[in-house]
């Protein structure tokens, strides 16, 4: 997962005692590698620090490349935020940047480097012992995690992109490690892959500012490495776009060939493509985004493409296109398919009419000039898939710009001629195929070999966008962000781009009276184009018990219905001043604190004007952004004092709600254990009805209240299944039949220690080994697998169980600091493992390969809470037997899924697939 805004001390601290710790490590054991279960090859002697802005190099090996942290240091002060690990002994280097330098534009892409946390976790060593994790398996990944970012400028701005890449010391990513020296890398031999006709342009340039040499690459080559890696490896790439509705399409790797590629730039190239690295131009055309640029700057005297588009939006071309109906005199001319407002002419009405230029609108001239490029790329596109006979047809290129004019125009052409048949598809990367292709060049980076599930995209604050210009580079800092966010709040400044919000207001295109995707406001986030930071996690995984990974879909509440998304983003939106109050009591309310939590506010409120610029957007979603927005303005964990306050309240009574269960014959105890459970997950801050309940109570109130009323039947009510299963039936006292259980948990204090931590103490009294899972990173008061260890290490001192199963487990060993670990346990195991994520839901298709490897043995899985057993996988199907459980705290969530109310519960149990 994505770190939360910058290295805290003791991060920084952890990560230089694991350098230390791989230091004396390779030492001690020669010339054997680092990682555990290398090869043994060859110790590269020292050499100078480098100042690569990554910080960690990549050795490159016969098979992967590979962390060299011999000779490692952190360079710098200790208190530095994000301080350079410095590692002198890399043989190789990961490449960082690769450049598409086009007629009218620059395109980057980029690659950082990022280690999340420690790794000198006793707790996470005693796992991969335990599920045969080795750390010699990552030499089967191709990076140890990173990020790729995507970032443009104006060609005409070149010196701009030059000083960006200066001052994130891009240029050095390409040096050759030999080169370097105690001082500075040398630049002599330092090479940079690049594709277009600026590769060739500007290499001089290139060589004199920044003293690196520019590596050429083919541009189609590109364009299709660049395609195919996108439509392989990220999830809802493509899309469909009519009047307005953009729907996202799952493209099945099985069938993705052969596709026609159009690339729309200064000219439009058309490319059949049949497979990786197999393809043919086989069309084009001259009439391309140069050619609106060109005619729109000499008929409007706009100054930017994106000005010429923003005039568009508030064009009508009915003043100068001709129209069927203006020809047959208002009428259809139905017998060969043509409705009046099908445009007949583009600009046919100039020719009768006598008017002078500046007699017409720059909107209008600008909507017109559109449509008629627009439309005749699309008509070409297909007439060359027809020829091939090729039914999916993508188009790319920094022309279409996320705008909903230019596609509904392009996918218009395409269903008119193809009578439906044919289907125009969009890429939210359209602009950066090219720079894509040339970055996966690079020999022996690996990055073709990346599945959908080890990439995460993520939602930072981009550059700020007014007045139709980007203004400067991405914004990095934090006080650069806020800083901007303040102006933007104080001033009112509308932030503008190219996509529509308001209702339609024009006609002319062919079919439609009034085009959807017109509007006189523009959206503000359009000039990222639909792009995020691309996250590379090789260390996630398909949830391995899945039944059927190709049809999961985890979110059960789907945004796309407008009013479904207006009503959970106003709930959201009523709880965020009490989100922003915990945040900013969490880094003590500071002054400083309060600023951030103000942008964070503004910013969250921002995003969610186009919350599916990132995909297909569900519920999960949603609240999985508000966590990356709480993250970029570096709140880490906005509940941490609630969290510690309400473990605490409920560790203290445990011990005698233990005594009451265990007073129970087996049958009423499982009964209580499953209505403490439900009862307890009533304490969840991320419900409205939660928070208002706390000012009613404590948490010991709130939770026997909660219990006396789980009264059976429930809304959901398998219960009696479950029993059967755990204890037999009748006469039949047979053992539980569960080998492991996989025990998802949610909120901190009571849900975990008074809910779960008594069903997991059943399971383990019946012989069942149990793996509590929980979340990566900080999510609302979600507990995370870093804290629970502490946690179970407390309730262990009250319960001989716990503390067997937690000492067979290692939990005690990290938890409490008990250094004689190793000695052998003849109880069943408790473990603790880490999901993969920092979100109150959880999506089976992106999980830690730590909970991967557990699942394997895995034959019980209990989900629990809103978020992971409601928000997502209510619907889900598994390998294993299913036990899912929550208290429904939303009125519309519980309508829509049980047809109930405002706290009833659920008890789904489902029995293996």
């Amino acid at each position: 997962m994505g770190g939360a805004g910058g290295l805290t001390e003791d991060l920084v601290l952890g990560i230089n005692d694991h350098i230390k710790d791989a230091v004396v490590d390779v030492r001690e054991r020669g010339s054997e590698s680092v990682e555990e279960g290398e090869e043994e090859r060859e110790m590269v002697p020292p050499r100078g620090p480098t100042s690569s802005s990554s910080g960690v190099s990549i050795h490159r090996s016969s098979s992967r490349p590979q962390l060299d942290l011999s000779g490692a240091a952190i360079q710098g002060n200790f208190e530095e935020k994000d301080p350079t690990i410095l590692l002198p002994n890399q043989s190789d280097d990961i490449y960082h940047l690769a450049l598409d330098i086009g007629g009218s534009l620059i395109k980057l892409v980029y690659f950082s480097r990022h280690e999340d946390r420690p790794l000198n976790d006793r707790r996470k060593k005693s796992i991969k012992e335990r599920f045969g994790i080795s750390n010699g398996n990552r030499r089967s990944y191709p990076i140890l995690g990173g990020r790729l970012h995507f970032v443009k400028f104006e060609t005409h701005k070149i010196n701009e992109c030059l000083d960006f890449i200066h001052s994130k010391q891009l240029h050095w990513g390409g040096l050759d490690p030999h080169q370097w020296t105690s001082e500075a890398p040398n630049n002599e031999n330092a090479i940079i892959k690049a594709t277009g006709g600026g590769a060739y342009k500007f290499a001089d340039l290139f060589k004199d500012r920044l003293g690196v040499s520019l590596d050429k690459e083919d541009e189609m080559d590109c364009l299709v490495a660049g395609a195919n890696f996108l439509l392989k490896a990220i999830r809802h790439e493509a899309f469909t776009h009519m009047e307005g509705q953009k729907e996202f399409v799952q493209i099945d790797h099985n069938d993705l060939f052969p596709y026609l590629l159009v690339n729309i730039g200064s000219g439009v190239s058309m490319i059949k493509v049949d497979g990786d690295g197999k393809f043919q131009r086989v069309s084009g055309t001259n009439v391309g985004g140069g050619t609106y640029w060109g005619l729109g700057r000499l008929l409007t005297k706009c100054k930017s493409f994106d000005e010429l588009l923003e005039l568009s939006q508030r064009g009508d071309n009915r003043t100068i296109d001709m129209l069927v109906g203006d020809i047959y005199g208002g009428m259809d001319y139905s017998k060969i398919g043509l409705s009046a407002s099908t445009i007949a002419s583009s600009f046919g009405k100039a020719i009768s009419e006598n008017k002078e230029l500046e007699d017409y609108r720059p909107e209008d001239i600008s909507l017109s000039l559109l449509r008629m490029i627009s439309y005749n790329i699309g008509q070409i596109a297909y007439l060359n898939a027809l020829r091939f006979g090729l039914k999916r047809i993508f188009f790319g290129g920094f022309f279409i710009r996320g705008h909903a004019y230019t596609m509904d125009t392009i996918s218009f052409a395409v269903q008119f001629w193809s009578n439906g048949e044919a289907q125009a598809m969009f890429l939210r990367h359209e602009g950066f195929l090219g720079a894509l292709g040339a970055f996966m060049s690079y020999e022996k980076h690996g990055l073709d070999d990346l599945m959908v599930h080890q990439l995460v995209e993520r939602f930072p604050m981009g550059a700020p966008y007014t007045g139709g210009n980007i203004h400067g580079p991405p914004l990095g800092d934090l006080n650069e962000k806020i800083s901007w966010m303040e102006k933007f709040v104080r001033k009112g400044t509308e932030i503008i781009a190219p996509v529509p919000m308001a209702p339609p207001g024009t006609t002319g295109l062919g079919g439609f009276e009034v085009p959807s995707s017109k509007g006189d406001t523009l959206r503000s986030d359009a000039s990222a184009l639909n792009v995020g930071v691309l996250h590379l996690v090789p260390t996630l995984e398909v949830f391995p018990l899945l039944s059927d990974p190709k049809t999961y879909e985890p979110n059960t509440i789907d945004l796309s219905d407008h009013s479904e998304l207006e009503y959970w983003f106003t709930v959201l939106s009523e709880h965020l001043p009490d989100l922003v109050d915990k945040a900013v009591a969490s880094e003590g309310g500071t002054d400083d604190a309060k600023r951030r939590g103000d942008a964070f506010a503004h910013y969250w409120i921002r995003l969610m004007e186009e919350p599916a610029a990132y995909g297909k957007f569900g519920l999960a979603n949603l609240l999985e952004l508000r966590e990356e927005c709480l993250r970029e303005f570096q709140f880490v964990d906005a509940y941490r004092s609630i969290k510690q306050r309400e473990n605490e309240a409920s560790l203290a009574v445990l011990p005698d709600l233990l005594m009451e269960i265990d007073s129970m014959s087996k049958e009423t105890r499982l009964l209580t254990l499953i209505e403490g459970v439900l009862a307890a997950n009533i304490f969840d801050w991320g419900s409205r009805a939660c928070v208002d309940l706390y000012h009613k109570g404590t948490i010991i109130e709130i939770y026997r209240m909660s219990r006396d009323k789980m009264r059976r039947p429930w809304r959901v009510d398998d219960f009696d299944m479950f029993k059967e299963r755990m204890l037999g039936s009748g006469e039949n006292n047979r053992p539980c039949p569960y080998k492991r259980a996989l025990l998802f948990v949610d909120n901190s204090g009571a849900d975990i220690v008074l809910g779960m931590l008594p069903l997991a103490r059943e399971l383990l009294r019946c012989g069942t080994e149990v793996v509590l899972v929980a979340n990566s990173l900080p999510a609302l008061n979600d507990v995370t697998a870093m804290e629970l260890p502490d946690i179970v290490a407390e309730a262990a001192k009250h319960c001989d169980i716990l503390r067997r199963a937690a000492e067979a487990g290692g939990l005690l060993v990290d938890a409490m600091n008990i250094q004689d670990g190793s000695k052998e346990s003849s109880s069943v195991p408790l473990m603790v493992v880490e999901n993969g994520c920092g979100s109150p839901c959880i999506d089976f298709r992106q999980v830690s390969s730590e909970l991967a490897a557990a699942a394997k043995e895995a034959d019980l899985i209990i989900l629990e809470g809103m978020g992971r057993a409601l928000h997502t996988n209510f619907n889900a199907r598994f390998k294993c037997d299913a036990l899912k459980l929550a208290m429904v705290k939303n009125q519309r969530l519980a309508e829509k899924l049980i047809k109930g109310n405002i706290y009833d519960c659920i008890c789904r149990y489902e029995p293996a697939r």
